[in-house]
């Protein structure tokens, strides 16, 4: 049988593997948070809870407002920020989607053109808008458009709402276009010849063969969009557009600005988006399965 060294054999190197275990040597406790916590009281957890529960109440109690006149100044704005106020996030989301779409489709099927200039152009302003943070573009937009135009002596005013969808629009048209792109080139290059063989010109192979086919793999990333264009809507109201978030921060102004109002009123605005995006989510998970290439 072959021996073991350093257990069966005694060592043949210099060096020994590992220092002699000396028991009078002094070495961190690491359990010395654990012991200390073990050592208080029983009472103590109690003390600490009757701290952090009678804190609040003392604090509303000098400010005379308590959480209760919190929440029924929420359910006076209520009605107010749902129909004036998330119902315009979900608008602004629908037209942003709508634009971007279109105009992401077409950059899309630009990368994969057969003219250099055009693909390489599609190519630049994807990678532009898709790389860059969403609300230096939105300031952008807000800054560089004016807010009216004049054409043939009729003045046409700009509202700052269609300035953030068309900010918004940039990036979900970047965005947009890779998902197109990425459908496109994932169809196999066998159907691609099997048409030319067949003397389909190019024209008639993308619309009557490959897009048809990637309608349904785009389908789940489009929603996914859908559902991160959404939640991004409150990024308006730093340029004051006058969505939940700012009507929200309008509302608490209303009410004397009390501390208490910041849980309720941002809470309410954080339910409504989970409400509204959660079941897009689970719809985009269920599409991603059920048109899941199976290799």
């Amino acid at each position: 049988m072959k021996q073991i060294s350093g257990i069966d054999t005694p060592v043949k190197g210099g060096m020994a593997v590992l220092k002699p275990f000396d028991i009078r040597a002094h070495s961190p406790d690491g359990y010395i948070f654990t012991r200390w916590l073990a050592t208080l009281p029983l009472w103590t957890p109690l003390l600490i809870l009757a701290v952090i529960g009678v804190y609040p109440s003392i604090v509303s109690a000098q400010s005379g407002f308590s959480i209760d006149d919190a929440f029924g100044a929420l359910w006076r704005w209520m009605p107010f920020l749902l129909v004036s106020g998330f119902l315009f996030n979900v608008l602004i989301s629908f037209w942003t989607l709508v634009i971007g779409t279109c105009a992401g489709t077409a950059l899309g099927l630009g990368q994969i053109s057969t003219f250099g200039p055009l693909r390489a152009f599609s190519w630049f302003i994807t990678q532009l808008f898709r790389n860059s943070p969403w609300l230096v573009i939105l300031f952008i937009v807000l800054l560089a458009l004016p807010f009216e135009f004049t054409i043939f002596g009729q003045t046409i005013r700009v509202p700052d709402w269609m300035k953030g969808v068309f900010g918004l629009s940039l990036p979900v048209m970047a965005n947009i276009s890779e998902v197109v792109r990425g459908a496109v080139q994932s169809v196999p290059t066998a159907q691609w010849e099997a048409a030319e063989s067949l003397a389909f010109s190019r024209r008639q192979i993308l619309w009557q063969i490959i897009l048809p086919q990637c309608f349904k793999r785009m389908l789940p990333p489009w929603m996914n969009w859908y559902a991160i264009l959404t939640m991004a809507t409150p990024l308006c109201s730093l340029l004051g557009i006058e969505e939940i978030i700012t009507l929200s921060r309008q509302a608490m102004e209303a009410e004397d600005n009390h501390p208490e109002l910041l849980v309720p009123f941002y809470g309410f605005a954080l339910l409504l988006f989970f409400v509204y995006c959660y079941p897009i989510a689970r719809l985009t998970m269920r599409l991603e399965r059920k048109y899941a290439v199976k290799l």
